[in-house]
């Protein structure tokens, strides 16, 4: 339990990926607050944790309105306490070919996947530098390091991610924030589950591991750096994917 009196917010944690997350993380003691923009899906994770007597709360914002986000975030460290973990996990694909994209397209995968994370590290950043400490994870994907057909504008907010990931943790460092990423290749969500049965086959040949990731397993390296045992880790980008890419 070593989380235990850590108040920790996750960002799109009504399913998938984030639901993993709020859920580990709370297995280890914090205090999670699910954030989401849907309210049925939220209270339902909420509710699984506290069946596994964890302690969390709902709290319904959309990551792409940044005085929505800053009225969430404050909420919380009113309510709360503070907040010692971030996890920014929202995000949003459609998948299809770049020239098939609408503008209204590139505008959300935009506003969401990347504004989004903007939003929510300069929301909790002044209270994180005034106590110095924090830890800020985000979800970015191996989309984002070596592209993906018909994702290519989400690929492209992913990147960014992992550079603004970076950048930050070069500025934060000081105040003692721990600021890192988890590039997830393709996992077993409700999203990858749409994909064609024939490009979905194919996609899964080309992992090593044959199979695609749980979302437990990403979950796992969300709790790796939120956890203690990264205290000393930081800017740095983790990719869990089967050795689908494998860096140099």
């Amino acid at each position: 339990m070593d989380l235990q009196g850590k108040v920790a917010v996750v960002t799109g944690a009504g399913e998938g990926i984030g639901r993993a997350v709020a859920i580990k993380l709370a297995r280890h003691g914090a205090t999670v607050i699910v954030g989401d923009i849907n309210p049925i899906s939220s209270e339902e994770t909420v509710s699984l944790i506290k069946k596994e007597g964890g302690n969390a709360s709902k709290l319904i914002f959309d990551v792409a309105d940044f005085d929505a986000v800053k009225e969430a975030m404050q909420k919380v460290i009113t309510g709360y306490g503070g907040i010692d973990i971030l996890v920014n996990n929202a995000g949003w694909d459609q998948i299809e070919p770049f020239l098939e994209n609408t503008t209204d397209v590139w505008d959300k995968v935009i506003n969401i996947n990347y504004r989004g994370n903007i939003h929510c590290c300069r929301a909790v950043l002044d209270h994180m530098i005034e106590h110095k400490k924090g830890k800020i994870i985000s979800l970015s994907s191996d989309a984002g390091r070596v592209g993906s057909t018909g994702e290519t504008v989400y690929a492209g907010t992913k990147g960014a991610i992992i550079s603004f990931t970076k950048s930050l943790a070069r500025e934060m460092a000081r105040y003692g924030i721990n600021i890192n990423c988890v590039a997830p290749g393709p996992t077993d969500t409700a999203f990858v589950q749409k994909i064609p049965e024939k490009l979905l086959d194919s996609l899964i040949r080309g992992i090593p591991f044959k199979r695609l990731a749980k979302p437990e397993e990403i979950a796992d390296a969300v709790y790796f750096f939120a956890s203690s045992m990264s205290n000393y880790i930081t800017g740095q980008v983790l990719s869990v994917n089967g050795g689908l890419t494998m860096a140099d």
